[in-house]
């Protein structure tokens, strides 16, 4: 998820515990139910799947190189029990950039939701917490990351803490093919996603079938223009033979 929305985990209209249901409405109207029956661990959509014990390689065009890892660790967010993915960023010199959890649960439909993060970033010996968030503690909400069955034009929240965390995404293609260290890749999806809140934070993203999560990200706004992410190796292999 976007570690630029900076949040501010305030209390602001509701108690700090993890009951939504408490919160004041939210200016967006924005307020999924959610049913702790209806969710999974198992995360296994066709564009994002986080199968415990895989671990996937990423290289940004500035040379730093992200690993993720997806655990057998699970963690209680408003009563869902949600997967842990630890990511972590590293400079191509090997230095520690950030550490972060992120939190996902699968529904019965097959959409993967995202419950929040605890994510620190390091500069020197100075540690910053911005962009950590949980849903239910000051009245955020969870959202998709990915639907089950992805469509052009559907539009939908990643993530809400009014004001503060806004990101949102929308499907702009079904039927992309991409080249990344990984391998040539086809049949994906390319999304854009966005925040209201940074009007120039604009990134594309590209998922393909059977292929862990994201393959390709890449920066197309005024902020950060250019810069990308893309996948090297899923558990050390590509896409090759």
């Amino acid at each position: 998820m976007n570690a630029r929305a900076l949040v501010v985990l305030a209390a602001v209209s509701c108690s700090s515990s993890n009951e939504p249901q408490t919160c004041k409405p939210n200016a967006a109207g924005y307020a999924p139910v959610i049913d702790p029956a209806d969710f999974s661990t198992t995360i296994d959509n066709k564009y994002l799947s986080y199968l415990p014990g895989t671990m996937a390689r990423y290289v940004q065009s500035s040379g730093d190189v992200v690993e993720t890892d997806v655990m057998s660790e699970t963690k209680v967010v408003m009563g869902v029990t949600c997967r842990v993915v630890h990511d972590f960023l590293k400079s191509k010199t090997g230095e520690l950039l950030e550490d972060t959890y992120d939190y996902y649960a699968q529904d019965k439909a097959g959409n993967v939701w995202y419950f929040g993060e605890d994510t620190k970033a390091f500069v020197g010996s100075q540690v910053s917490t911005a962009g950590a968030w949980l849903a239910g503690v000051a009245c955020a909400r969870p959202g998709i990351v990915m639907k089950a069955s992805p469509q052009v034009g559907d539009k939908y929240r990643q993530e809400y803490l009014e004001g503060e965390a806004e990101d949102e995404a929308e499907v702009v293609a079904l039927d992309e093919k991409i080249t990344v260290p990984y391998g040539t890749l086809a049949g994906c999806i390319k999304t854009k996603e966005l925040s209201r809140l940074a009007p120039g934070d604009l990134e594309n993203k590209y998922y393909c079938p059977g292929v862990f999560g994201p393959v390709r990200s890449v920066d197309v706004g005024s902020i950060d223009s250019g810069k990308s992410e893309d996948l090297v190796s899923v558990n050390g292999k590509t896409a090759g033979p």
